[in-house]
């Protein structure tokens, strides 16, 4: 099994320390709702785990929890909430996103306030070994006393150095030094420490989460592309200080970032879907597909086109898993193991996941073609289910889920005012009463020979997501794809 180690900037054979695999991945700062450039690294470690094991290896996996940061203080302050009772908010809403896109929980999410007492040790020791020092009450890493920072960016000292500047009041020794221990401002949370009230710099927060759980090195440590530098890179330099060059991860993985046009996709973007939104419109295996059809180093650029592409190919999964087999011509003869093999050879090449993907559907399209014909395809129908399964594909049915209650309501409410006639129903929290109300108020406009307002409705139930199709036994509806 060989994967591409951003540290030496090439492919490498898997060779883990020990019987268990022991994985960091960065987390969230929990101060708004999760996009779909989260989702894309989330689901790619997700299928890093769910293979790993599926290989035959015991992983921990931990994922750590930054509540306390810059941008969570501030949005908290606009919003008149304290910084603990925001960060829950989003906690919360985070574990309802992931669950919905079927990505495993890892086995521990420390949160940074929880672990300020191993912070303050690490930066202790380093101060005291002279990798550290304090003006004032900021503690400063000294990078020039790391003859190999910057070996994960590739960069040397000099090279960082160009657009690096000193911010108004800092006292650094040198432009590069980072932020350990951060001197609180009035009304933040703080800590007490030996330097004075503060409270951690970003960086120190996932070493010494991942020291506490996963001891000195790790296996993989995980993260977008976008964290290479300063962030990964300031780990290196701080966690082998600290431990005394123990090497502190033996491979660094780093998916590539979602665009939305020529710009990485965050929260600070307009047009950048969340997790949430996305989920109304596709499903979660749609979602998948779509975040793992490309090459998980490469960018991927948003577009409601590809998600629309993926649901359809997801479509092609399921009905391959649903397909009823019929079975009067016998077993379907088709070479399940030459499958399985593929997809484990795609995989054991640096997770080559698009190439799994496409075994995926070479299968299910050999499981629909030969189930047409008449052969019993159940035996191949389980070995799609479980490979799918290694990529986190749920294979349910897209009815499954839940409708866009928000949108459908208002679809309701706004054509019962503008056909001028009263609602049948006052509670517009069941979206699928809803839509066959509409169907039924439809039928009536047609009787009436009311075609335009009928088409109306038709339309904006399609804007909504839903299409009507007029059959023999009657008006029936469907999610849009």
């Amino acid at each position: 099994m060989q994967v591409f180690n951003s540290l030496s900037g090439k492919k490498e054979e898997f060779v883990p320390q020990g019987d268990e695999v022991k994985m960091y991945v960065c987390g969230i700062n929990p101060y708004a709702d999760a996009h779909i450039g989260h989702a894309l690294s989330y689901i790619f470690f997700d299928v890093v785990r769910r293979y790993l094991e599926f290989r035959g290896y015991k992983v921990r996996h931990i994922q750590n929890i930054t509540d306390i940061e810059d941008n969570i203080i501030a949005h908290a302050s606009e919003l008149g909430v304290s910084v603990p009772e925001l960060t829950q908010k989003y906690v919360e809403r985070y574990d309802e996103d992931m669950a919905a896109l079927n990505v495993l929980p890892a086995h521990v999410y420390p949160r940074a306030m929880g672990e300020i007492d191993k912070m303050q040790e690490m930066i202790k020791s380093l101060i005291e070994k002279g990798f550290a020092y304090a003006v004032g009450g900021n503690v400063y890493f000294r990078v020039r006393n790391v003859p190999d920072y910057g070996k994960l960016s590739h960069r040397n000292l000099e090279e960082m150095m160009a657009g690096a500047r000193v911010e108004p009041g800092e006292e650094k020794e040198h432009p590069m030094d980072f932020l350990l221990w951060k001197e609180s401002k009035p009304g933040e949370p703080s800590w007490d420490s030996p330097w004075g009230k503060g409270r951690p710099g970003w960086h120190i927060e996932c070493s010494a989460m991942s020291l506490k759980y996963l001891g000195d090195t790790l296996d993989i440590h995980g993260g977008g592309q976008d964290v290479v530098f300063p962030h990964h890179e300031n780990e290196i330099a701080q966690s082998e200080s600290f431990t005394g060059k123990k090497p502190f991860v033996k491979y660094w993985l780093h998916n590539g970032l979602l665009l939305a046009g020529d710009e990485k996709g965050s929260r600070s973007l307009s047009n950048m879907i969340t997790i949430r939104e996305a989920l109304k419109k596709y499903s979660a295996d749609a979602i998948r597909v779509y975040t793992l059809g490309s090459y998980y180093r490469s960018p991927l650029t948003y577009s409601e086109e590809s998600l629309k592409v993926a649901e359809r190919g997801a479509d092609r999964l399921r009905q391959a898993v649903q397909t009823q087999a019929k079975g009067e011509k016998g077993q379907a003869q088709i070479d399940t193991g030459a499958y399985r093999e593929r997809f484990i050879r795609v995989m054991d090449d640096d997770f080559g996941i698009p190439q799994a993907l496409a075994t995926l559907f070479d299968l299910a399209r050999d499981i629909n073609r030969l189930s047409d014909e008449g052969y019993d395809v159940t035996q191949a129908q389980q070995e799609l289910k479980e490979l799918a399964g290694i990529l986190g594909l749920t294979m349910k049915a897209a009815e499954e889920t839940p409708l866009d209650v928000e949108r459908i309501a208002a679809v309701y409410t706004g054509v019962y005012k503008e056909t001028g006639r009263t609602p049948t129903h006052s509670d517009t929290g069941n979206a699928e009463t809803l839509v066959q109300d509409l169907i039924e108020l439809r039928q009536a406009l047609r009787k009436d020979k009311q075609w335009q307002q009928a088409d109306m409705i038709r339309d904006r139930l399609d804007e909504a997501g839903i299409v009507l199709e007029d059959t023999p036994q009657g008006t029936v509806w469907k999610r849009k794809r």
